[in-house]
């Protein structure tokens, strides 16, 4: 991997990830700094300082960056606009994120059944990131459309009539958001001002970060949803083997290309 493939691939996301870490534990100092904390925050936190906006310009730094800068793998298709470069970048967080849970998990594992010494915050922190790749993955599949979908019937109809079922299905998302949105707006908004933890010794803040988080996710699957659908509007007509034939070949592809430059 060349360096500039390894800033792409790695620095920029795993920068990202770590920045929005330190806000995602220290929001409240931002808060604060408004006049829209509950009390108990402000006996908690001080309010944000130069540490703080650096943090918080390092991240929106990164985000930029990763998204200008990010590259689709072969099987991974073409990121024709703005928003599914988004998407694509928080796919890669979300590679990060499943390695550094696997690693806590791994690390929590030897420390209680080989030294019976386990800790108080992995577990917690697991549940949280696992959280985050949950919400963060279903984007990722929405624009690279690998999500779950029964191709029995579709296959079988012509262009137009699986235009209308593309659409009908993405009207259904819109509308699922929306509900989504009428009706969990207000919880998620007070658990985040009332920074609601999880009630434990590492007490994270999962939900004051998970739920408003999902919300965010779902509007943003939504949108993914329509542009998948204007995108893929003037496409042929689709039709799915049990195996994908040009996937198959772009991997076969991508593997010699790397060999080559392995010898090279």
């Amino acid at each position: 991997m060349r360096a500039s493939d390894a800033v792409r691939e790695v620095v920029w996301p795993a920068t990202f990830t770590a920045a929005m870490a330190y806000l995602a534990w220290y929001l409240p100092k931002f808060f604060i700094l408004t006049g829209i904390a509950a009390e108990a925050m402000s006996l908690r936190f001080s309010p944000a300082g130069i540490v703080d906006f650096a943090v918080a310009a390092l991240a929106l730094a990164a985000l930029v960056m990763g998204v200008a800068t990010i590259r689709p793998a072969p099987q991974e298709g073409q990121a024709t606009g703005l928003f599914d470069r988004l998407s694509l970048f928080l796919g890669r967080v979300t590679m990060l994120l499943i390695v550094t849970l696997v690693c806590v998990m791994t690390y929590e594992v030897v420390l209680r059944y080989v030294f019976e010494r386990p800790t108080l915050w992995a577990n917690e922190l697991s549940l949280w990131m696992a959280g985050l790749i949950f919400l963060l993955a279903g984007l990722y599949a929405m624009q690279q459309r690998s999500h779950i979908r029964i191709y029995l019937l579709y296959d079988l109809l012509p262009r137009g009539v699986q235009r209308a079922c593309d659409s009908v299905s993405t009207l259904l998302i819109m509308v699922f958001a929306a509900m989504m949105i009428w009706g969990g707006f207000t919880e998620a908004y007070d658990k985040l001002l009332r920074w609601e933890t999880f009630g434990t010794a590492f007490d994270p803040p999962i939900p004051a970060t998970l739920k408003p988080l999902i919300l965010l996710v779902i509007v943003m699957v939504a949108v993914q949803a329509l542009i998948n659908l204007v995108s893929d509007w003037h496409k042929g007509p689709e039709h799915h083997a049990v195996i994908d034939e040009a996937e198959v070949e772009d991997m076969v592809h991508e593997l010699g290309e790397r060999l080559k430059s392995g010898r090279g």
